[in-house]
């Protein structure tokens, strides 16, 4: 006859089977943080097992874990080590409301974002822990309450802007950088409605300047343009003048938004080597590179998300 190893069994005072008990091995696993975090959590705030069992190392029991859980969702919501100890350690609201604290003020742990919001704060601890699925909720509950212009701005923005800023000083970090990159492209992405029949006729062109291959605040741009129902064509990073022209022949479009990060990648030249077309093209330019160059016309410069928006808004409708 076979043997069958199972895994041991926890049982209540009551003499009921309930759920296997965890090592710390395991939860540290299940949870994605290393061993001596539990054990610190244990000793600094009682956040360990609570039954007791034989043997030289205590395991972790279902209600054990989901504190802990609660603890993690706390801290990556904002909330300071105390705080989320404090709260996953409230059995009534933890188990029943599931309500997570946020810290009242700073900055994300090891970001500097002063003034940022409680939700920008929350997204730097998550993007530092590189917990894209963390990112990623976060971003889909701010664009869902928020909307996308809100979200940019005082979510997205300042985490970038942090995490930029702590690359530069330190040289660490571009991990952080490129998963938050990714997290927020797929977010907006998700947030794009298909516009089939639009306001507008004509479509509009996004794209970036030859060479600029920042192209992710376009992404927001596409979003907001299309939940206003307006059509759109992302063209991406670094488009070829040549390329640029063709698909303004092709497309015949509404409107051209060329979007330059860097102030080397801004050339007026390519504006004056747009085809003329039968129908007026609205020309408009964005982004930091932009802001100390030259606009010539016929294009127009656009400072911001909602300026962009709404000045494509009104030409195209």
């Amino acid at each position: 006859m076979a043997l069958v190893m199972t895994q041991p069994e926890h049982r209540s005072a009551g003499g009921h089977t309930s759920e296997p008990l965890l090592s710390v091995a395991a939860v540290a696993r299940r949870l994605g943080v290393a061993p001596a975090t539990l054990r610190t959590w244990d000793r600094r705030y009682g956040l360990g097992p609570s039954g007791h069992t034989t043997g030289r190392h205590r395991k972790y029991g279902p209600r054990d874990v989901a504190r802990l859980e609660l603890m993690q969702r706390a801290l990556l919501r904002g909330a300071s080590s105390a705080e989320a100890a404090r709260f996953a350690l409230d059995s009534k609201s933890s188990m029943t409301h599931g309500e997570v604290p946020v810290a009242p003020s700073g900055g994300g742990r090891g970001l500097k974002m002063p003034g940022a919001s409680r939700l920008a704060r929350g997204l730097g601890r998550a993007a530092l822990a590189m917990d894209s699925i963390a990112v990623q909720g976060m971003l889909a509950d701010a664009l869902a309450s928020e909307g996308v212009i809100a979200t940019w701005n005082e979510v997205v923005r300042p985490v970038l802007t942090a995490v930029a800023a702590r690359w530069q000083l330190s040289g660490a970090g571009v991990e952080v950088e490129h998963l938050l990159n990714e997290c927020v492209l797929a977010s907006f992405v998700r947030a794009t409605p298909l516009v089939t029949l639009g306001r507008n006729h004509r479509p509009v062109l996004l794209a970036c300047m030859p060479e600029e291959r920042h192209n992710l605040p376009l992404y927001p741009l596409a979003a907001e343009l299309a939940q206003r129902g307006v059509v759109v064509r992302q063209l991406g990073a670094a488009l070829p003048v040549d390329a640029l022209a063709a698909a303004v022949r092709r497309t015949a479009p509404s409107a051209v938004v060329l979007w330059a990060q860097l102030p080397r990648y801004a050339d007026p030249g390519v504006i004056a080597a747009l085809p003329r077309t039968r129908q007026q093209v609205r020309l408009f330019v964005g982004g930091p590179g932009w802001q100390r160059g030259v606009v010539t016309a016929p294009a127009e410069r656009v400072d911001d998300l909602a300026d962009a928006a709404a000045a494509v808004e009104a030409a195209v409708t």
